[in-house]
């Protein structure tokens, strides 16, 4: 399975805002953007140059498939899919990846973050509708049931979870049970639930061209 194994705390910097790909440490002090505020290689010190327009939409589209750890081909046809979805092509775009199953996952407080729900996922843990799936890119629809297989449940990775859940923030398009594991899908995300940096406009413009 291909993936962006650059290091996480780089595609931060060079994106110039955190991008929230650590879990907790983008919270803490240790945070690269807190600590390196300039982007990576010999001549980051110096600052950024001056974008064109063009610049400025490549950069919006690049953050935004290093957030949801997607890669060119992957992120292309999620476009491709949104635009033919009736509305607008960058809100369905972002509906669309926060309905991913990895996505959903981490939403859920299953994960630290997206890398480490994808990897979940892929491993066999996650349930939707009391079946395996281990596909990250599954689109989760209103009314399906997200858990934690129950021989995984017991395992290093979810220890402790149960508490953690309940000090979580959990958006308002799932509802989830701590003490099962398991998350509802109410209804999909709408922008008001999507909270992102990302210029989304600049992402449709960039594609539109």
């Amino acid at each position: 399975m291909a993936r962006n194994i650059e290091p996480k705390c780089r595609q931060c910097r060079r994106a110039g805002q955190k991008l929230f790909l650590k879990g907790e440490r983008c919270s803490s002090t240790k945070c690269a953007i807190i600590k390196r505020n300039f982007p990576p290689g010999l001549h980051g010190p110096k600052g950024k140059k001056r974008q064109s327009e063009y610049g400025m939409q490549l950069q919006e589209k690049q953050n935004a498939k290093r957030e949801y750890g997607l890669l060119e081909k992957q992120f292309l046809l999620t476009y491709q899919k949104a635009k033919k979805e009736q509305g607008s092509a960058g809100e369905n775009l972002f509906k669309l990846l926060e309905t991913r199953l990895d996505n959903t996952v981490f939403r859920c407080g299953f994960a630290v973050n997206r890398a480490q729900a994808r990897q979940t996922v892929n491993h066999g843990h996650i349930l939707v509708n009391k079946k395996k799936v281990n596909i990250p890119s599954y689109q989760v629809k209103p009314g399906d049931i997200i858990s934690v297989k129950d021989a995984s449940k017991r395992s290093k990775r979810f220890n402790g979870l149960s508490e953690k859940l309940k000090k979580a923030i959990i958006p308002g398009w799932v509802n989830v049970d701590a003490k099962e594991l398991s998350g509802k899908v109410l209804h999909r995300p709408g922008m008001e639930d999507i909270k992102t940096n990302i210029n989304i406009q600049m992402i449709v413009e960039y594609y539109s061209k």
